[in-house]
């Protein structure tokens, strides 16, 4: 028989946000392909879980991604997992998954675990639609994205890093409009998670003199 393909959500930040569910699966499998080896070390390390792992990251994906196919199809049960939170959302997954799919093998997704999710809801803007637009291009498309977003009316989210986060608002408020409501939030789930709410505007100016770290979700309200 075929094996079966997990994807286990991680932590975004807090070790104690793992389901019993994952911790099972994570103990249980044959083999756990990890994004980075070191960081999913540290989490199987607190719940004293030892398992293989070998490395499925965005730069070698495409050459692993078939060699994996055939473990499973030889039987082996797979467990997916990223740095943090849930594999294929800004994160590799998709090919394999599409590869199972594909071969007819057998992929089974556990809830846990996504960044944009506390962040929209802790926003305070409409949340019942909203579109997720993960990381824009960092040079080329950039500007052509923003603006095909100009008139979305639903409450759009962004992932971006720390060190362009004042450069996205500037954008943002360029092409959104100074006024617009807009929340960023920071090292969610951390001891020093911070969330700031206003206009466009006023993020910028909060975040001007601020030595910004930490994985950024920003949340921009859509087009009245």
């Amino acid at each position: 028989m075929s094996g079966k393909l997990y994807i286990v959500p991680t932590p975004i930040g807090n070790l104690e946000d793992i389901t019993f569910r994952a911790k099972r699966v994570l103990s249980e499998v044959d083999l756990i392909l990890a994004e980075d080896t070191r960081k999913t070390g540290l989490l199987l390390k607190h719940y004293n879980i030892e398992n293989k792992m070998v490395s499925h990251h965005l730069h070698n994906e495409h050459k692993t991604v078939n060699s994996i196919v055939e473990k499973l199809t030889s039987g082996l049960n797979i467990a997916l997992v990223s740095d943090a939170g849930t594999p294929s959302i800004s994160d590799p997954g998709f090919l394999l998954v599409r590869e199972c799919v594909k071969n007819n093998l057998e992929v089974e997704t556990l809830p846990g675990a996504v960044a944009f999710i506390p962040a929209l809801v802790n926003s305070g803007l409409p949340s019942e639609k909203f579109c997720f637009e993960g990381f824009l291009p960092q040079k080329k498309g950039r500007q052509k994205r923003l603006l095909q977003l100009q008139d979305e009316t639903r409450t759009m989210i962004f992932y971006e890093s720390p060190h362009r986060l004042l450069k996205a608002l500037e954008q943002f408020s360029e092409i959104f409009g100074n006024e617009r409501q807009a929340s960023v939030s920071r090292e969610l789930t951390k001891l020093f998670e911070e969330n700031v709410r206003g206009t466009l505007q006023e993020l910028i100016s909060h975040f001007k003199e601020k030595n910004i770290k930490g994985e950024i979700v920003i949340i921009v309200e859509g087009k009245n």
